[in-house]
């Protein structure tokens, strides 16, 4: 067995998952900050560091590049937002501290779900995501609650977490993250409190 062949492949494998990532990176970080329209292969390439014709080498196309950007998405996503599940203060500040990084980035892809086809693929698996991380996060306050109930709930919950509260909080009104974070929160005990009063009757 050739040791050093099989060393080179393996750091050549390393720096080609590398360069991949960091593409992607770059592709979803610019949806922070330019409408899709804007957004060619020749602006992800300088983002990442590499050459269009890298881009290509690893996507194909900038349909193929979006398309794997969307998957992308889900997990850095998913991994920002991971949460001490029943915690609710923790919860909160969890959140607040994602849309302070992501918040103005979502609500940029939301403005052009119904123009571009990857952007929808991404919002629509953002809300998915969103309702499962409040069922998953409030779980065991949420238990106990009948099924009509407990729908009911999860529904004000996704509400009172969404990007569009924090938008109507820290943008619209100006309230500072501190403040944002104290008034999500209250909506948040207020719902779960009410909850468990109708577990009670």
């Amino acid at each position: 067995m050739n040791t050093k062949r099989t060393y080179t492949m393996n750091a050549r494998a390393k720096a080609a998952k590398e360069t991949r990532r960091r593409i992607l990176q770059a592709a979803f970080e610019l949806q922070s900050r330019r409408l899709s329209s804007e957004i060619g292969l020749d602006a992800v390439a300088a983002e990442a560091g590499v050459s269009v014709q890298t881009v290509l080498r690893h996507f194909g196309s900038r349909v193929g590049l979006f398309d794997a950007t969307v998957a992308f998405a889900n997990v850095e996503v998913a991994e920002e937002r991971r949460t001490p599940v029943g915690d609710v203060a923790a919860a909160v500040k969890v959140l607040v501290e994602h849309y302070e990084k992501r918040g103005d980035m979502a609500l940029m892809m939301l403005a052009q779900e119904t123009t571009y086809e990857h952007l929808r693929q991404m919002s629509d698996a953002g809300k998915t995501m969103h309702r499962s991380w409040v069922e998953e996060v409030f779980s065991p306050q949420l238990a106990g609650l009948s099924t009509a109930t407990r729908e009911e709930v999860v529904d004000l919950l996704v509400v009172a977490t969404d990007v569009y509260t924090w938008k109507l909080l820290r943008r619209d009104r100006g309230h500072s993250r501190a403040q944002t974070e104290h008034r999500i929160n209250t909506l948040v005990s207020a719902v779960l409190s009410a909850a468990t009063n109708r577990k009670d009757t």
